[in-house]
């Protein structure tokens, strides 16, 4: 069984033989819309609550009857398969509605970060050529601003529309108000959009590169619908459908919150539990209060958690899974995390290029910290060397993390060059996904993401990675955040530069931070220069922002 499993398809992987029990090596995936996972799960359970948001609830039944509704009323706009409509909205019920309404009509769903600043939309909108935005009423002025091209109509809504308190938004000249719309189509009357599910874009996720401009992974219907799938089997089905709540800090318009959270959490019959904004009391609260199943993640929030001085009083111990993505979980952090609350703390890898996820934890079966664990079921791996990018090194070398699998993009939107740098077809014509993480897997398959590529300094010609500096700083007991950054030097190349956040009521000067670091690490991974400040720049998800330090320390700031 072992070798059969190790050598299927000639390729060797060893990681099936570390499987959980229930988790199988291989399936067969939905080739549907994305918006079936909404229409199953609604005439299964349509009475079941499907979101739970500022004290309001709505059921899987409500919610499918406001999104045919919404579509009905978007087809009468014009928007029709293959046109964008932005979505500029945190978590809240509407996001819900309006991707699935556009989903249902074949249209592609263009995420959009409510917290980007005029340029980054202008530059999303016009890239994309969105014809129409699904915003927040507050934001709607700055978007009619930017007049792009292509945008035809703004759709508004209020945070309280869904709450409560039920509040519209007030009528606004050149808007349209998502509350109308939906009321206004009395007739539910669309005909069946033909989606071909391997090559019909869904969304469009917009992300960073090698060249540092945003550009957009085209995520289709298949792409995502068997990431969620992927990840169901990984998750071991222990309670019945309905009974899952997931608490949702991390962003639908990320695509780790849109696939891992919401459409994970419709196929399942979950009630996601929406919060817009992150905030250590509301969170705390909600994982007292509700005690979902589920909590995803990023690791800056497990270290808030961490370090709220009342974290034991509520009962985090209730929670079945909590899962750490999106960024490096640093192995200080998860260890704190799992004395504290006594639950695992998983961590998974993933990137928006694979919808996002290609590995997580196992549940059960042996456990490696530090690593991101193993392949999901029909993702496959190899780590090639760092010059070339051609040749497979061998088990426990360093190299870039190549992935294949059906999570996989189709590519970039209009980026037929940068497409071709990530997307590479072997002799074999198996297409694989260059990461640009450095990477490396031992001999049972479990993987380690050393760092980005781009985030590796050389100093004296010897690489060095900023997770292996933080590490080290994170053994302070003064530290609770830390970044590593190269900055240039006449006659070593580079030198390491550390960014140190201190906990609340704890003290340290530089120099001893650099005198532990000395007691840890080689001399020239050891920070020249460590600054100590209040906090970190971080993304909306948490994410440090390694580009935003490297600028100031050009600047000399």
């Amino acid at each position: 069984m072992q070798g059969r499993r190790q050598k299927a398809e000639g390729r060797t992987r060893p990681w099936l033989d570390h499987y959980d029990y229930w988790v199988p090596a291989h399936t067969n995936y939905p080739r549907r819309s994305l918006y079936e996972i909404l229409r199953r799960t609604a005439a299964v359970c349509p009475e079941l609550p499907a979101t739970t948001f500022l004290g309001a609830d709505l059921t899987f039944g409500e919610i499918k009857e406001k999104v045919d509704r919404l579509a009905t009323a978007l087809a009468a706009h014009g928007i029709a398969k293959g046109d964008r409509v932005g979505i500029m909205l945190p978590n809240c019920p509407q996001y819900v509605i309006g991707v699935f309404a556009v989903l249902r009509l074949g249209a592609i769903v263009v995420n959009i970060n409510p917290a980007y600043t005029a340029p980054e939309v202008t530059f999303i909108l016009s890239d994309s050529g969105v014809r129409m935005v699904l915003t927040l009423d507050v934001l709607a002025p700055s978007v009619m601003a930017l007049q792009p091209g292509s945008l035809e109509t703004i759709v508004i809504t209020s945070m309280a529309e869904y709450s409560p308190a039920a509040v519209p938004p007030a009528a606004a000249t050149g808007v349209a108000r998502l509350a109308d719309l939906i009321a206004a189509a009395v007739t539910i009357d669309l005909p069946r959009v033909p989606i071909d599910a391997d090559t019909d874009v869904a969304v469009l996720q917009y992300t960073g590169g090698t060249t540092g401009v945003p550009k957009a992974a085209m995520l289709t219907h298949r792409n995502i619908f068997a990431n969620a799938i992927q990840t169901e089997l990984w998750h071991h089905r222990s309670v019945e459908r309905g009974r899952d709540k997931f608490l949702l800090v991390i962003p639908y318009f990320h695509i780790y919150g849109l696939t891992v959270g919401l459409m994970l959490g419709v196929w399942l019959g979950a009630r996601q539990i929406q919060i817009p904004k992150y905030d250590v009391e509301v969170v705390l609260a909600a994982l007292r209060d509700y005690q979902p199943t589920y909590f995803p993640a990023v690791p800056t929030i497990f270290v808030s958690l961490l370090n709220h001085p009342r974290l034991r009083e509520f009962h985090l111990d209730r929670v079945c899974t909590y899962n750490s993505g999106s960024a490096p979980l640093p192995v200080e952090v998860l260890e704190k995390f799992e004395r504290a609350v006594n639950v695992t703390l998983n961590e998974g890898y993933g990137l928006s290029e694979a919808s996002p996820v290609t590995h997580s934890t196992p549940h059960l079966s042996r456990r490696r910290p530090g690593s991101i664990g193993l392949p999901l079921p029909d993702t496959d791996l190899k780590i090639v060397d760092l010059d070339t990018g051609t040749r497979e090194v061998a088990a426990g070398a360093e190299g870039e993390l190549c992935i294949s699998g059906p999570q996989v993009m189709k590519g970039y939107w209009n980026r037929p060059d940068e497409t071709a740098i990530a997307l590479r077809t072997d002799a074999d014509g198996v297409v694989w996904l260059h990461t640009g993480d450095v990477a490396r897997m031992d001999e049972d398959g479990y993987c380690y993401i050393v760092q980005r590529k781009k985030d590796m300094m050389i100093v004296d010609g010897f690489n060095v990675y900023p997770s292996e500096v933080e590490g080290a700083l994170y053994k302070h007991p003064a530290v609770m955040e830390a970044a590593a950054i190269g900055v240039p030097h006449g006659y070593h190349g580079e030198v390491v530069k550390a960014v140190v956040v201190l906990k609340p009521n704890q003290a340290a000067t530089v120099e001893e931070l650099k005198a532990h670091c000395a007691s840890c690490l080689a001399e020239f991974k050891r920070p020249r220069t460590i600054e100590i400040r209040a906090s970190l720049p971080k993304s909306t998800v948490g994410k440090v922002l390694y580009t935003t330090l490297r600028a100031e320390a050009a600047r000399g700031v």
